[in-house]
């Protein structure tokens, strides 16, 4: 079948009124760490309906200095930073190992709110790695006992018939280890939080992090 790409994309509204809510937000309120302006965010898009608002765009850089994203879970969020999990053997494990730096991207377009996040990442101890993975469901302790992310696959079977194995010992061994499994927390030297505005005046608030504290800043849209 075929399509025309460009009247599709003209065809398409940014921030629908009958389905998106664009919020007033006042960056003079807004607390003086992010931690907790992105608690409160989150918990307005679980509210608004938002779907998997803990979706998260990951980006790396590999070894060339090439960039590369991907979509993964927030595991979590505090103190230590904002927590993601995947093998230590993945591709962005590798990336991490050789450049422990990324960014995160959270789109939340019921109310047409972005958050992002740029900072060192370090790995959580393999204990707390463990509990965070036990702690989730089967279907999690699955995927991460199938492994292998991110090699070449040979055929459909073959995963099929890894991942078979790997829900069985799951159902049967809920505390079976992932070896390659891994913790990560990014704590972020930047937080920009913006929200959409229908005549584009978009709200742009930055934290920068200082040695004892956080910067705050608006920056143009």
């Amino acid at each position: 079948m075929d399509h025309d790409l460009e009247s599709l994309l003209r065809s398409l509204r940014v921030w629908d009124p009958e389905v998106t809510e664009l919020r007033r937000f006042d960056p003079a309120d807004a607390p003086g760490e992010p931690l907790a302006l992105f608690t409160d965010w989150f918990a307005e898009a679980v509210s608004a309906g938002q779907a998997e608002p803990h979706t998260v765009s990951l980006a790396t850089v590999d070894a060339e200095g090439l960039p590369d994203v991907r979509t993964v879970m927030l595991h979590g969020a505090d103190a230590a930073g904002w927590s993601f999990a995947t093998h230590d053997t993945s591709r962005k494990g590798r990336q991490l190992a050789a450049r422990p730096a990324a960014a995160l991207g959270f789109y939340w377009p019921v109310l047409g709110r972005q958050v992002r996040l740029r900072g060192p990442v370090t790995r959580a101890s393999a204990a707390e790695g463990a509990a965070d993975l036990h702690a989730r469901s089967t279907g999690a302790l699955a995927a991460a006992l199938v492994g292998r992310q991110s090699e070449v696959l040979g055929s459909a079977e073959e995963l099929a018939e890894r991942s078979e194995a790997a829900w069985e010992r799951a159902a049967a061994e809920p505390e079976a280890p992932a070896p390659t499994w891994t913790l990560y927390r990014l704590d972020p030297v930047e937080a920009e939080f913006f929200q959409g505005d229908p005549r584009r005046r978009h709200v742009r608030l930055r934290y920068r992090r200082e040695p004892d504290t956080w910067v705050r800043e608006l920056l143009w849209p």
